[in-house]
């Protein structure tokens, strides 16, 4: 058996899964035809198969949606360099409620087989503590903030719980920090095989993302982070994610270098307005820019509603959080945001709805 592939004390649902049997596990959630289930059974298939590498699909949350190549290798070593950063030990429970498409859910898997960890299995939801009732509590857990924010009810269930792929809102991340559950925000993407960077989540506010064991961090010409991880990733992976570096192991989030609006001259970045705007609105809602002949771009918020919302412009100018220029000249209004697959809002895409919808 190889070792590096799956760890003698791995588990699915608290039942033992030797090398031998593992295939007829896999075929086994391919043969129940529920497509959750199977993306599980074909990706341990491709783990277990001769090539080094697996095909992996990218969300296209901001562009479109390709499969990049991944070595086994650099895939086990994330899941090492994470077990070694919590602590997880063999025998240790954890909760996959991810679709396994996407490299989220993979590494879950990843980890519970190479790190020997018993590895319960629900359908991805907005609620997957609600499936699950036994074990109690998992040592180990990854959502998507949506589902975070539908899950504070059972979220104490998680000893370690990681989130990442959107923002986490602040109101959200304010319960959190009160909770016996150890909350982490992760930076992270397909190419770098999820986080390489991690933040607890604590009453302290702008705490910065701090850098995985032998991750390093710099800026190319436009600002944009920059990957060293030889661990997982043969060539630096250069980013279009802006930040500002604090040092080569840390860094605060800014925002997309393709989000950036220009306005008037002044550059703004929409994922850090968002942030100050969470905790005063209910709705799912993004920062765009609009084209504005005098200013180029005009900064607009748009909110998932329909017109009826008590929200309007004077509310905007009693957020004191906001700068003069952060401050959106316009609503608009959309029933249903446009996302992908797996939940993730496309700006652009949702901006020309947007606009069509007034």
């Amino acid at each position: 058996m190889p070792d590096i592939m799956v760890h003698p004390n791995f588990k699915i649902d608290g039942k033992l899964v030797s090398w031998d049997g593992i295939s007829e596990i896999a075929q086994s959630f391919l043969k129940e035809g529920v497509p959750f289930k199977e993306s599980i059974g074909r990706f341990i298939l491709d783990w277990i198969s001769p090539d080094d590498h697996i095909h992996v699909q990218t969300s296209g949350s901001t562009g479109n949606p390709k499969k990049i190549s991944l070595l086994k290798k650099h895939m086990r070593n994330s899941a090492l360099a994470t077990g070694a950063y919590f602590n997880l030990q063999p025998g240790d429970t954890c909760l996959l409620c991810l679709p396994c498409d996407y490299i989220a859910g993979k590494m879950m898997l990843v980890r519970a087989l190479v790190l020997g960890l018993d590895i319960y299995i629900a359908q991805p939801s907005t609620t997957p503590l609600k499936q699950i009732h036994t074990p109690a509590k998992f040592r180990f857990c990854a959502m998507v903030p949506m589902q975070v924010q539908a899950s504070l009810d059972d979220i104490e269930r998680i000893d370690t719980l990681i989130t990442g792929g959107a923002a986490l809102p602040k109101e959200t991340a304010s319960i959190l920090a009160q909770m016996r559950t150890k909350c982490f925000e992760t930076y992270g993407m397909t190419e770098t095989i999820t986080h390489v960077a991690i933040k607890e989540i604590t009453e302290e506010s702008d705490q910065p993302f701090r850098a995985l064991p032998n991750v390093y961090f710099s800026l190319d010409e436009r600002e944009c982070l920059v990957v060293k991880a030889p661990g997982i990733a043969s060539e630096n992976i250069v980013t279009n994610d802006r930040v500002a570096l604090l040092s080569d192991s840390a860094f605060i989030w800014l925002g997309r270098h393709d989000n950036v609006i220009n306005s008037g001259g002044v550059k703004l970045f929409p994922e850090s307005i968002e942030e100050k705007l969470s905790a005063f609105m209910e709705n799912p809602f993004i920062i765009a820019g609009m084209p504005d002949e005098r200013l180029g771009q005009k900064l607009v918020l748009i909110i998932e509603s329909d017109s009826l919302s008590t929200w309007h412009l004077p509310n905007l100018h009693e957020i004191n959080s906001l700068e003069p220029f952060e401050r959106p000249k316009d609503i608009l209004y959309l029933p249903t945001f446009i996302r992908t697959k797996n939940g993730k809002i496309q700006r652009e895409l949702t901006l020309q709805k947007a606009i069509i919808n007034q």
